[in-house]
């Protein structure tokens, strides 16, 4: 759907704060994040509070909730696609 928009307007697209520099780096922020998660919630059950702790991982992994580290895996997909992988992130113009 980025694809297309991008080309009705013609212009590239640029990817926004929630995309990463390669979709491999973008599933292992989503691993990490996930991990984070479920160990700080399974710290949180078991009486440790400092696994609370984690969940601030898991939001900085995220780049905030999971739509966003989907959105943004949506995001980094496209910018491969246009062969702009490991490239630095430009702002809109």
């Amino acid at each position: 759907m980025i694809r297309i928009a991008a080309a009705c307007v013609g212009r590239d697209v640029h990817p926004s704060p929630f995309a990463s520099r390669s979709v491999a780096r973008h599933l292992l922020r989503g691993a990490i994040g996930l991990v984070a998660l479920v160990a700080g919630l399974a710290g949180a059950a078991l009486g440790a509070p400092l696994a609370l702790l984690l969940l601030v991982i898991t939001f900085a992994a995220w780049r905030g909730c999971p739509t966003c580290w989907a959105l943004g895996l949506m995001e980094t997909r496209a910018a491969c696609a246009q062969g702009r992988c490991g490239a630095p992130r430009t702002a809109p113009r």
